[in-house]
C-alpha cells in the first residue's frame, strides 16, 4: 500500500471483525495486504476475547499499539528493517492461516 503508487492501485476489499474495507493497493501487493488483514483481525479478536462491546476504535488502537511494539522489539533487536521483518510476518501469517484452517 504504497501512496506513491496512486494511480497504479486498484480497489480491494478486506475484511477486518465482520466489516468490509476497500482499500487502493497495487496488484503486486494485493497477497500481502491480504497477509495484514488476516494478521490485523487475528490480533483484534484476541484484544476483543468475549466482549463484543468493546469499540472497534479502542480495538483498533490496541492492535495498532501491539503490533508496532512488536515492530519496534525487532527493530531494537537488530532486525533488518526489511527481509528480517517481512520474513517473520509471513511466517506469522501462515500459522494464522494454519489456525483458522482449523478452526473453520
Amino acid at each position: 500500500m504504497n501512496t506513491r503508487d496512486a494511480a497504479k492501485s486498484e480497489p480491494a476489499n478486506v475484511r477486518i471483525l465482520d466489516r468490509e474495507y476497500t482499500v487502493g493497493v497495487s496488484e503486486d501487493e494485493r497477497a500481502s495486504l491480504a497477509a495484514a488483514a488476516r494478521l490485523l483481525d487475528a490480533r483484534m479478536r484476541e484484544i476483543r476475547g468475549g466482549n463484543k462491546m468493546v469499540a472497534l476504535d479502542r480495538l483498533a488502537v490496541l492492535a495498532a499499539l501491539n503490533l508496532a511494539h512488536e515492530l519496534q522489539q525487532l527493530r531494537d533487536a537488530g532486525a533488518p528493517a526489511s527481509g528480517g521483518a517481512f520474513a517473520l510476518l509471513d511466517e506469522a501469517n501462515r500459522k494464522l492461516d494454519a489456525l483458522l484452517a482449523r478452526n473453520a
